[in-house]
């Protein structure tokens, strides 16, 4: 990234954003407060929500779904609407925000192809009902008991591969709901996560597997890997560019995971995928041979349809091929502003840990998303000049999430990346505190273990 892009990109407000999630806001107010008590502003804020859509499909929809809930009529199709315009609205600020980031990178980027077609999956039944108890309990209403409620149903969505995705998602709800309760006593309330996550879990559980994927081969090099970390599950996505096809990608493998295991200790929980955590901390390239591309530009990761290839340097890569790889397309329920995640490539710029200055133009480092399992820290960032990073909208601005950097550390250079540790921890520091710490993972597989035998 130049400094006339970065320019760009941060020149001038959005129009219309801040309307826009002034909408939302409206509607999150009410659902923390409850479709149970309304009252006539949080009715009208509604009503606003459905009005903004006036002019989509979904229209008539939402203003009849605002008008019953208005009226105490409350029913999982006029939430499951309204949850729909809420998504819509906030897919409109991410298509915005999208394009500007595209029109200053000069990406090209392809046209959404794929379908979810709608379905009712009779296993999703009580977790629809638990998500309608909530929006007419209210966030501020609720309770262990009701955090808990949907544990059993939720278990059997997780134990079913079809609804993974969703019952993930459902189970990371109820996990934080259970932590805060009972959430009326706490003081500041999460209100848009909240809303968030229960308005996609919504729409999710109501849609089948994204159809329109495709079988692909070829080259993967890795430009850098996010890691995603929950009380209740853990994420490694690895984005690449696909060769010969020159498409930007990205492949992800998850596992459920507790509160103890942390830091570099969340890579164990990936053992089962040497092909994959072996490349990322030799920084190897990856021969793939016929996995299923989706067309959100998501690589369904199968270990036995991969190998490694040659050694492949992420920063070699992001300099020559980067900027001229062509974008894939965000499914419907993917546009939302804080799912903004575009890999770029940023040289050239003087940091202090907070912030990295090029040419008179600024942009902050996202710290609040470094990992703890990787050997990036604010020191290193201080010390870099060149990065890899993930651009974000979050509160409010533009926001690089680092992913590698190079840096010069004692006159010396160093490159870090994120999934250097991905075989284990190779600062000496790190692995002389996990020692004399504990490996949570090999205590938790040995408590099991007594637990199978008795």
């Amino acid at each position: 990234m130049l400094a006339t892009q970065l320019a760009a990109l941060r020149e001038g407000p959005q129009p219309g954003l801040d309307e826009a999630l002034g909408l939302v806001a409206g509607f999150d107010d009410a659902l923390a407060n409850g479709f149970a008590r309304l009252g006539e502003e949080r009715a009208e804020a509604l009503t606003a929500l459905a009005g903004a859509v006036a002019a989509t499909p979904l229209g008539p929809l939402a203003a009849d779904a605002a008008g019953k809930l208005a009226a105490g009529s409350i029913a999982e199709e006029h939430l499951t609407a309204l949850a729909g315009a809420r998504t819509t609205l906030l897919g409109a600020v991410h298509d915005a925000l999208l394009a500007r980031l595209d029109t200053a990178l000069g990406r090209t980027r392809a046209p959404w192809n794929g379908s979810q077609p709608p379905t009712a999956d009779p296993l999703t039944s009580a977790c629809r009902s638990w998500l309608a108890e909530l929006a007419i309990t209210g966030w501020r209403g609720v309770d262990h008991e009701l955090a808990s409620s949907a544990d059993q149903a939720i278990q059997g969505m997780l134990a079913e591969p079809r609804l993974r995705r969703a019952g993930v998602l459902l189970d990371g709800l109820a996990a934080e709901l259970r932590a805060s309760s009972p959430v009326g006593a706490m003081e500041h309330l999460p209100v848009r996560r909240w809303a968030d996550l229960w308005a996609r879990a919504l729409l999710l559980i109501r849609t089948g597997a994204v159809e329109g994927a495709e079988e692909v081969s070829g080259r993967l090099l890795p430009l850098g890997v996010d890691i995603h970390e929950h009380g209740t599950a853990a994420q490694i996505q690895l984005h690449a560019i696909l060769e010969p096809h020159g498409r930007l990608v990205r492949t992800s493998v998850s596992a459920a995971k507790v509160d103890t295991i942390a830091g570099p200790f969340v890579w164990q929980l990936f053992q089962d995928h040497p092909v994959l955590t072996g490349a990322l901390a030799k920084h190897l390239s990856l021969e793939i041979t016929g996995m299923t591309l989706l067309p959100s530009g998501d690589l369904i990761w199968q270990e036995a349809k991969a190998g490694v290839g040659a050694y492949s340097d992420p920063f070699a890569t992001a300099r020559v091929q980067l900027g001229g790889a062509s974008a894939p397309a965000v499914p419907p329920l993917d546009r939302h502003p804080v799912r903004v995640a575009e890999p770029v490539f940023v040289e050239g710029y003087k940091s202090d840990g907070a912030v990295i200055r090029l040419d008179g133009a600024e942009l902050p480092f996202d710290l609040d998303r470094l990992p703890q399992s990787g050997p990036l820290t604010p020191q290193l960032l201080k010390a870099s000049t060149a990065c890899i990073g993930l651009m974000r909208w979050d509160g409010g601005g533009w926001r690089l999430q680092p992913l590698a950097v190079q840096a010069s550390v004692k006159k010396e250079p160093v490159a870090a990346h994120n999934g250097d540790w991905a075989q284990g921890p190779t600062d000496q520091k790190v692995l002389k505190s996990g020692a004399k710490a504990g490996d949570p993972v090999s205590v938790l597989k040995e408590r099991a273990g007594r637990l199978l035998r008795k």
